[in-house]
């Protein structure tokens, strides 16, 4: 198994995956020693999550080796058919998914998402519109949202 880091602006990316596809990419704060060289499995993942971050990527085409449970690689693809810069509800999910009483079961295995970012956990809020849970922190939730749809201010002349 490959394992490299990337430096995000939101915190230090852990990437982990080999030949068959990534398995996860995740967030963690504490600093990491990441010298040496990204293993070749693992170099199109932080190519495209710098992309991501720089602005030049909506979207991902990399390789996953999703690890779970066949309804939480379920509810994962699902999360993947959210479109770049919009928004869902748990409801609107769960919906979608033909399973309006699944709610609470849709949103845990929205929270044991393996893959940040590039499956888009991020983008599933509550009905209300609030930011509810997630594993990277709601800062960090809050941060790609706006990421993925800033304001702009107009003006006014």
């Amino acid at each position: 198994m490959d394992i490299t880091y990337y430096k995000t602006p939101i915190g230090i990316a852990k990437i982990v995956g080999d030949d068959n596809g990534i398995i996860s990419v995740s967030v963690i704060d504490e600093g990491v020693n990441f010298i040496g060289p990204i293993p070749e499995s693992l170099q199109e993942c932080v190519d495209q999550l710098k992309e991501y971050f720089q602005n030049s990527r909506t979207d991902f085409d990399i390789k996953l080796n999703l690890q779970g449970t066949d309804f939480q690689k379920k509810v994962w693809k699902e999360l993947q058919g959210i479109p770049y810069g919009k928004t869902i509800s748990y409801k609107d999910q769960s919906n979608k998914m033909n399973a309006p009483k699944a709610i609470r079961a849709i949103a845990s295995a929205n929270g044991k998402n393996p893959i940040w970012i590039i499956i888009p956990c991020h983008r599933v809020i509550g009905s209300d519109g609030l930011l509810t849970g997630y594993a990277g922190g709601v800062w960090r939730k809050k941060w790609l949202l706006e990421h993925e749809n800033p304001t702009h201010q107009t003006s006014l002349f």
